[in-house]
């Protein structure tokens, strides 16, 4: 075992004994599946053009196999150069990104969040609209008042969050429920995180996500997506 191998191996011993002891979050968190690094682009679970007339399929193209595997590709490069991180789950390095060496933290933050945010983000869309049960109506309420309140809060945080990023529903280590942004490809797993917990719906408002349809109306984006989220997914997550 040369030095360098030496070394990955007792930087791993400590963070696997420190990642079980200090992580705030439950380990019911890691929810996207998937393979372990290197990482490899998802399939979308439905055509590009499936979701018409809400997004278009040029968008969804450019979405997938534009941002999301730039993502995938710069997340691999950067773990190239930090063995003792190879074996973590993605949702685990999200979750210790203060452990990473500065150099490489913030291009595993972007590249990392973007990748886990679009594996999650994809099948939280259907191409078969579907109404919310009167289970999952009630139990939303319950936290918000209203479905209808439900709705224009997050709607309208999605609308206002400043520049590129993520709007949340939340399910907080504590059970409950709360709406939160993220700022570029953060996301609630994450130490920087303002509300952080196990993610129940996330929508993109970067504007990759609708600008070639709805250009600058960010609003008109929020009011289309709302037609295509996949209730039951939302459902299942929240449990």
């Amino acid at each position: 075992m040369n030095r360098r191998t030496f070394l990955a191996s007792v930087v791993a011993l400590l963070l696997g004994g420190w990642r079980w002891r200090s992580s705030p979050l439950s380990l019911d968190i890691y929810i996207v599946p998937g393979g372990g690094y290197p990482y490899e682009l998802p399939p979308l679970p439905y055509p590009y053009e499936a979701l018409e007339p809400y997004i278009d399929a040029q968008t969804m193209r450019v979405h997938h196999q534009g941002h999301h595997a730039t993502y995938v590709s710069n997340l691999n490069k950067a773990l190239a150069e930090l063995p003792a991180f190879q074996s973590l789950a993605l949702e685990e390095l999200l979750t210790q990104l203060d452990k990473l060496p500065s150099s490489h933290r913030t291009t595993v933050r972007n590249h990392g969040g973007g990748h886990w945010n679009h594996t999650f983000f994809w099948p939280l869309l259907t191409p078969k609209p579907q109404s919310p049960s009167s289970a999952l109506q009630k139990q939303i309420s319950a936290a918000f008042g209203s479905w209808d309140a439900f709705r224009g809060q997050l709607l309208d945080a999605a609308a206002r969050h400043f520049g590129s990023g993520w709007a949340w529903l939340v399910k907080t280590p504590s059970g409950q429920l709360q709406i939160t942004t993220t700022p570029n490809q953060d996301n609630p797993l994450m130490p920087y995180a303002e509300v952080r917990g196990k993610p129940i719906l996330g929508i993109d408002v970067w504007e990759h996500a609708y600008y070639l349809k709805y250009q600058n109306k960010r609003t008109e984006y929020l009011s289309a997506i709302w037609n295509i989220i996949n209730w039951e997914k939302v459902e299942a997550l929240l449990g």
